[in-house]
């Protein structure tokens, strides 16, 4: 498996600079007749995902010259799997410069299945992490299954001042959940490795004592408006040295708009700030987050969503994974109300020119650290008391403690566009994970 693991990461190296040139090469050419099509494979690893395979295919429209190497339009499609059950079917739309008075729409549709979703229960700490369970019990012990449907599509307009923006948009999300499949998962496995029959799961536990209630223990709809403020001075948008990019987004979902039993409003504030402290060498970047629900109840399947304005990435799931906390166990840390903060010093070791490509490499060294500081409330009277002392921390019954992971990573880029990010992160309290995370994926984290 190590071997395996080795050689997939070199083919991965490969193929991401064998694809990132011929796309860089294929855009140059084709820039002045107006259209760019490009076919990439999706391979990434992710400690928690697995192997990611697949493929991904791009068109672009550069129609007007004058505003290459930006685009006024574009497509992305992708179909890809990961080893460990999870899958991605999306269709992304953004055109930047398509609607009059500088608007810019984008669009996401997209499939997503989880057959083995990670699920630490709420609160961060106050759920205590015992691997002893998933040896005694199942493997399973600690996931659930999920499908999720999604349809986001949003508008952005310019505001009076200079880098402001606002943005407003409708989604339409609805989410299937339940316990892990069994027999599905072990279709073709070895009897010595097979899961165990009937073992009860967290997931299961949570819906016996009431803790999930029983109109959520199925999933749902999550119809919602969006409606924000952003503030953008980036240099580059996909690369950043310098700048700030901030955004106050609002979540509302009532219940009129086809929901069930579900009315909530959730606010998520975001800031980030990139600083040169040696130019094209050395720069600094961090990100500071807060999301929490300012009104209403938020079912559980949507706890763990983190608000953007918009992003074509599919993995949103948080805190903790390659996404938000590398290192700490993905959904880790979850509750009605968290704050997220990374910080990430990143240094352009090796420059050169690769088949007429601006390339280099390097290192970014990086601290990652979230909490929950809203706490998702119920009932723990259904609860017996052995369980209670088994699976809940007392310590941390009223407030949740930080959450903290560390690592290096490694990265290869083409003309500041095509970013290859290699990351290795560590948990510094073991109830966040009993080793560290590997990550490879395509940009930055932020």
């Amino acid at each position: 498996m190590n071997r395996f693991k080795k050689y997939g990461l070199t083919i991965t190296l490969l193929l991401f600079l064998f694809s990132a040139i011929k796309a860089q090469e294929e855009s140059t050419r084709r820039a002045k007749d107006g259209f760019s099509f490009g076919v990439l494979p999706t391979i990434s690893f992710d400690a928690d995902l697995g192997f990611q395979y697949g493929g991904l295919i791009n068109l672009f429209d550069y129609r007007k010259p004058a505003i290459y190497p930006d685009y006024r339009q574009m497509w992305k499609l992708e179909i890809s799997r990961y080893t460990k059950g999870s899958g991605i079917n999306q269709l992304y739309y953004d055109g930047k410069h398509v609607l009059p008075h500088r608007l810019r729409v984008i669009a996401n549709l997209a499939y997503l299945t989880e057959q083995k979703l990670d699920f630490f229960g709420f609160n961060g700490y106050q759920r205590r992490f015992n691997p002893i369970f998933i040896d005694d019990i199942t493997r399973v012990f600690y996931m659930h299954e999920r499908r999720q449907f999604r349809f986001n599509s949003q508008l952005i307009g310019h505001l009076p001042w200079n880098g402001f923006f606002w943005m407003g948009g409708i989604g339409v999300f609805h989410t299937e959940v339940g316990t892990v499949d069994i027999n599905r998962l072990n279709r073709g496995v070895r009897e010595s490795e097979k899961l165990p029959e009937g073992a009860p799961t967290l997931y299961d536990k949570y819906v016996e004592w009431g803790v999930i209630p029983e109109n959520e223990k199925n999933g749902g709809w999550t119809n919602h408006f969006r409606a924000g403020i952003m503030y953008d001075t980036r240099d580059i948008e996909a690369n950043p040295s310098r700048g700030i990019w901030a955004e106050a987004v609002l979540f509302y979902a009532p219940d009129f708009f086809f929901n069930r039993d579900v009315n909530y409003l959730k606010l998520s504030a975001t800031f980030r700030q990139y600083i040169t402290l040696m130019p094209d060498r050395l720069s600094f970047a961090y990100r500071l987050k807060y999301q929490g629900t300012i009104g209403g109840h938020a079912p559980f399947y949507i706890q763990p969503y983190m608000i953007k304005s918009f992003t074509p990435k599919t993995k949103l799931d948080g805190l903790g994974g390659g996404k938000s906390i590398r290192g700490v166990m993905r959904n880790r840390v979850v509750g009605d109300g968290f704050l997220l903060g990374n910080a990430e010093l990143r240094w352009k070791m090796f420059n050169t020119v690769v088949a007429r490509q601006n390339f280099y490499l390097g290192l970014t060294a990086f601290a990652d650290a979230g909490m929950v500081v809203q706490q998702i409330q119920f009932d723990k009277s259904r609860i017996p008391d052995d369980e209670l002392a088994r699976h809940f921390n007392h310590r941390f019954m009223n407030q949740d403690g930080l959450h903290p992971g560390v690592g290096l990573g490694l990265r290869a880029a083409l003309n500041e566009n095509f970013i290859l990010a290699i990351d290795y992160g560590l948990p510094l309290n073991s109830q966040d994970g009993q080793g560290g995370g590997l990550y490879i994926s395509i940009g930055n984290l932020f």
